[in-house]
């Protein structure tokens, strides 16, 4: 089995063998190149998205400066927005989905590394060899979340749609659909529901409206 096919079974991969070392060379160079474009350089920039991005959807937009790992394993919907310094470190897959908004510093790490010192630094491989090993679990973020600032999502996470998770959290277990989440670690603070409608806040609404929900 490839290390990288150790990565997507759950078990203890090598991410310094020179495959796995190649595709992360190629996407920091990207990030690199991506992080040097202004942002008015439209074209450029999409072309580098598609060539460091596994999936990005059609009328997304990341801010930039931006740090992705691999990029490759990483799969973005529709409408996204990532605001400056997004780092998504996707060893494992990485799924977000349509209309998502993430505010600045969000972080995405997928990779665990052994809690005992000793294990970190090596441990022996199916051959006998002396390696060092980590594994990673994927992340899940649903339709329609907004991430404020800050936000940092732990290996393993799924996080369901129309969810609002506060500023600073440390989200290390799944948030369900329609909550707002806040903390850390990263807590439920309540569901989201109608009640929260900014027709209900004239002073801020204005002389604007709110469109009827499809």
């Amino acid at each position: 089995m490839k290390e990288e096919e150790k990565i997507s079974a759950g078990i203890l991969f090598c991410p310094l063998v020179e495959e796995l070392k190649a595709l992360k060379l190629k996407t920091h160079n990207l990030n690199v190149d991506y992080n040097a474009t202004y942002e008015d350089e439209v074209e450029k920039r999409e072309a580098i998205l598609a060539e460091m991005v596994g999936e990005l959807g059609e009328g997304s937009f990341i801010q930039g400066p931006v740090y992705f790992h691999y990029g490759k394993h990483t799969k973005i919907g529709k409408n996204f927005f990532g605001n400056f310094n997004l780092t998504i470190q996707d060893d494992a897959a990485v799924t977000i989905g349509d209309n998502c908004n993430f505010g600045p510093g969000t972080t995405i790490v997928t990779p665990i590394h052994p809690l005992l010192p000793h294990e970190r630094r090596e441990m022996l491989d199916a051959d006998g060899q002396r390696r060092h090993l980590c594994y990673a679990k994927p992340v899940t973020v649903g339709n329609d979340c907004w991430f404020g600032a800050n936000v940092t999502v732990c290996p393993g996470v799924t996080i369901g749609d129309n969810c609002v998770i506060g500023a600073g959290s440390v989200v290390t277990h799944d948030i369900p659909a329609n909550s707002f989440a806040a903390g850390v670690p990263c807590r439920v603070v309540r569901p989201i529901t109608e009640a929260d409608s900014m027709k209900y806040k004239p002073e801020i609404l204005a002389d604007n409206q709110v469109i009827p929900a499809e």
